[in-house]
């Protein structure tokens, strides 16, 4: 399953290759309580079809409309929902809420198609991109990630203000091993957005997993997180109580840029398997302390579904910046040499 932003360029990259023109509206700005954070997007056709979300519904029936209707013929407008803004009795924003909408028009060229491709990489995590877009012009261009903390940005530049829209890309959650908790971890995922792969070198297991639409590997997670490597916004969690598995694939997230990483197991578990990691794995002390074990938050969960629960929250706690009650981390042994 791919995250809805990714699906959005993909298509309108599908519509752009049809000889057809589409309007991408990103989100500038929220203030107050919104449905959908800035840089989340919305694309659509000229006839009217759409995908993507800004908000829960209402701001994108009022988009179309204002499309239908032609008042989106410009190369990029701007338009603000709520206080003192657009309002109807139809737009309900949550608490008050106020959207900042920037609509940009894209007629099917060659520049636009390999600017949308680029967006593509970036929100795929191939490469660390920014859009600059004027709010005057619609002049647009991707420039290298300054790795700004605000996603989306405004500044003035030349008598012009511009937009500056980091590329994050979607939760990647990578599965090492299948087990009950797997499942769980996988469902919940998906339904909040993640790019779910599951990895496990047994082909029957792999053959029987029964979450649909989620990328199942037969391969050694080891082997895949060796080859494939992981970006920053991806999660790697070893769920199987398997050494083999689970150890091996530590030993390789360590080496890679992914924010989370975590093994499920009691504490003294834990503690067996920092001592491993440092013996058998040649970990150091900074690098176990990446791993979080026990992995998720302390809410005594005990069935599958629970403790699936327990990790998304802590790695989606991880994820914003946030940090919630867990169970205390082993400390790496301390290692003698005799000599």
């Amino acid at each position: 399953m791919q995250h809805l932003d990714t699906r959005v360029i993909d298509r309108a990259l599908d519509w752009l290759a049809e000889g057809r023109p589409l309007w991408l509206c990103t989100v500038l700005a929220t203030y107050g309580s919104s449905p959908r954070g800035p840089g989340s997007l919305l694309a659509a056709d000229d006839s009217g079809q759409a995908i993507g979300s800004l908000s829960g519904g209402c701001v994108e029936e009022d988009f179309l409309a204002r499309l239908g209707r032609g008042e989106l013929s410009g190369p990029v407008t701007t338009l603000r929902y709520g206080d003192g803004g657009i309002t109807a009795p139809h737009l309900r924003l949550p608490c008050d809420g106020v959207l900042e909408i920037m609509v940009e028009r894209f007629l099917p060229t060659p520049a636009n198609r390999e600017h949308l491709q680029g967006v593509g990489r970036g929100l795929r995590g191939e490469a660390p991109l920014c859009r600059e877009v004027s709010l005057t012009l619609g002049t647009r261009r991707l420039v290298e990630d300054d790795q700004a903390a605000e996603r989306v940005t405004q500044r003035q530049r030349d008598g012009d203000s511009w937009a500056r829209l980091r590329i994050t890309p979607s939760i990647r959650l990578v599965i090492a091993g299948i087990s009950p908790v797997s499942e769980y971890c996988a469902q919940f995922a998906q339904a909040l957005g993640f790019e779910v792969i599951v990895c496990d070198p047994r082909p029957e297991a792999c053959r029987a997993f029964p979450v649909a639409g989620v990328r199942v590997v037969e391969r050694l997670p080891s082997r895949y997180l060796a080859e494939q490597g992981a970006h920053g916004a991806t999660a790697v969690v070893a769920l199987t109580h398997d050494p083999r598995i689970d150890d091996l694939a530590m030993i390789e997230a360590v080496r890679t840029e992914a924010f989370y990483l975590g093994v499920m197991g009691s504490a003294r578990t834990s503690q067996k398997r920092a001592e491993r990691l440092a013996r058998s794995g040649g970990l150091g002390a900074d690098e176990i302390a990446r791993i979080h074990m026990p992995i998720g938050v302390a809410i005594g969960s005990k069935t599958p579904a629970q403790i699936a629960l327990a990790i998304l929250a802590d790695l989606l706690a991880r994820y914003h910046g946030k940090t919630l009650s867990v169970a205390p981390a082993p400390q790496a042994p301390r290692l003698s040499v005799v000599g």
